[in-house]
């Protein structure tokens, strides 16, 4: 089986250097992709197994990742380092995830037409197997659910909603990882349909 980490030969290497790296430091490596372009940036997603991280942990990680990756040395040319979360509409790049945020919409991609389409867009409904379970609108049976296998993915990740923002807001505030005393008020409640005027889904700094 394979997954959505890494994506080209290189970020395959790289993830095979870090990987150890990373879970040693009781973090997740979630996605590695080196980018090109006039400069080449080596993008890193990082979580704890709760599914949380702190922008000093973020720091932690890139200290440690450079130390290694100067030894290794599997990068030709200079590169910028990039360590962050994998944010509110993260990519789901293990079979786990598609468990973890079942529930909430997402969009998929197949590398191989599947009855005609490549892009999925539905209702995360859990794994079955190596299968990963989705309820999508069809024109001629209304909602359904249909099984992709993890390998035909190419992409795939969260659709930013409402509910998504509120619950995973309302995770780091019951987890700790939103320090309300830096905050004037932490929204996880949305707005009255039709009130333009109130935030959704926010954290308001001082």
């Amino acid at each position: 089986m394979t997954d959505l980490i890494a994506k080209t030969n290189i970020d395959s290497r790289l993830a095979e250097i870090l990987t150890p790296v990373i879970e040693g430091m009781g973090f997740e490596l979630v996605r590695v992709r080196l980018m090109s372009g006039k400069s080449k940036t080596l993008q890193i997603m990082a979580q704890r197994p709760d599914g949380g991280i702190e922008v000093d942990e973020c720091g932690e990680i890139s200290t440690m990742v450079s130390a290694t990756l100067d030894v290794e040395d599997p990068i030709e040319d200079t590169y910028t380092l990039e360590v962050s979360s994998p944010g509110i509409d993260r990519p789901l790049t293990r079979l786990k995830d598609f468990d973890d945020w079942q529930g909430y919409e997402a969009k998929l991609e197949t590398t191989e037409l599947i009855d005609g389409r490549r892009r999925f867009k539905g209702t995360l409904q859990g794994t079955e197997g190596s299968e990963v379970l989705v309820e999508i609108e069809d024109n001629t049976d209304g909602e359904v659910v249909i099984g992709l296998q993890f390998d035909w993915l190419s992409d795939a990740k969260l659709v930013l909603t409402d509910e998504l923002i509120r619950d995973v807001l309302k995770s780091r505030k019951e987890t700790g990882q939103i320090d309300e005393a830096q905050y004037d008020e932490v929204i996880t409640e949305l707005p009255e349909e039709g009130d333009e005027t109130a935030p959704r889904g926010e954290a308001k700094e001082h």
